[in-house]
């Protein structure tokens, strides 16, 4: 809601017309749904989604609008579903030869929390697969966190997944949609707490961010090049932020996760870095919007049936 309510405020009043459509958590809309059907939302040209997480980012929605073909801001349903599953994300980003941390995974119904043994040292991440906001997300540095840490991830997904934990720095970096997408100036985030989780993210704001982060040149332009390759690879359009680790002892950055609809709140990153880079949020705004419009162009050219 806080990153609607500033997409809003930022979009050009001259320029456009803003329905709100809200969606509850019991998942109902108000003032209404889209219709699935083409022609049957009179009055909207453009949809820019602001959901983060499960029913927003992971595809549903997008394969909704797809069916109403309406335009939108943003990844398709592929890039945003793969995009959504950690698990699957890592696999194709290592299949394109991009750098991963070691991952293991779980199935919920197969869960044996007290027997799985790692294959890598400790301390490790455990992480619901598609979720957003690092909500499940908990660090395990024995067996017995390990046990307690799967059984708090497998409350919000079927699919668990566990990473080899790396002492070093975190980063962003967005990237923006084109022929060729471009990568803006990095961000280094300093969490407050043991790691950027959802309270340090979004309730306490005690994070500290360096923008541009504090890396060499030749260092950003690897991190920006990684970026644009994982937007590729997974096939996203329009935006996605990319976030990174940087292994203290080796130098060597991975790539942790892609997010296809990041934050727009006030104090999020995406658009921050942006600016940084020199297109301002309103503009920003603009170019996500455009290539919404143009990328719809494109499908009208898409023959389904004969």
């Amino acid at each position: 809601m806080r990153s609607a309510e500033s997409v809003k405020r930022a979009l050009n009043p001259a320029k456009y017309n803003v329905i709100e459509i809200f969606i509850t958590k019991e998942g109902k809309w108000e003032p209404g749904p889209i219709v699935p059907e083409p022609g049957g939302n009179a009055g909207i040209d453009v949809v820019f989604p602001v959901l983060h997480g499960t029913f927003g980012e992971d595809g549903t929605v997008q394969g909704l609008l797809e069916m109403a073909e309406l335009p939108y801001v943003g990844a398709g349903v592929l890039a945003s579903a793969l995009s959504m599953d950690k698990a699957a994300m890592k696999r194709v980003c290592r299949d394109a030869g991009l750098p991963v941390v070691e991952y293991a995974v779980l199935d919920r119904a197969n869960l044996n929390g007290d027997g799985f043994v790692p294959p890598f040292a400790f301390p490790v991440f455990v992480k619901p697969a598609n979720l957003g906001s690092s909500v499940g997300i908990s660090k395990a540095k024995n067996q017995d966190e390990l046990a307690s840490a799967l059984r708090m991830a497998a409350r919000y997904d079927r699919k668990i997944v566990i990473e080899r934990g790396i002492a070093g720095r975190e980063f962003e970096c967005a990237v923006l949609g084109g022929n060729p997408p471009a990568a803006a100036a990095p961000c280094e985030i300093l969490p407050s707490r043991e790691f950027y989780d959802y309270e340090d993210k979004y309730i306490l704001d005690t994070a500290k961010i360096e923008l541009p982060a504090k890396l060499t040149r030749e260092q950003t332009a690897e991190m920006q090049r990684l970026a644009t390759a994982c937007f590729e690879a997974v096939g996203c359009e329009g935006m996605g932020r990319v976030d990174f680790l940087m292994e203290t002892a080796t130098g060597r950055f991975y790539v942790n996760e892609i997010n296809t609809i990041p934050g727009f709140t006030s104090i999020s990153m995406y658009p921050k870095m942006w600016e940084y880079s020199g297109i301002p949020y309103p503009e920003l705004l603009d170019r996500l919007i455009g290539l919404a419009l143009e990328r719809a162009s494109t499908h009208r050219n898409t023959q389904y049936s004969k």
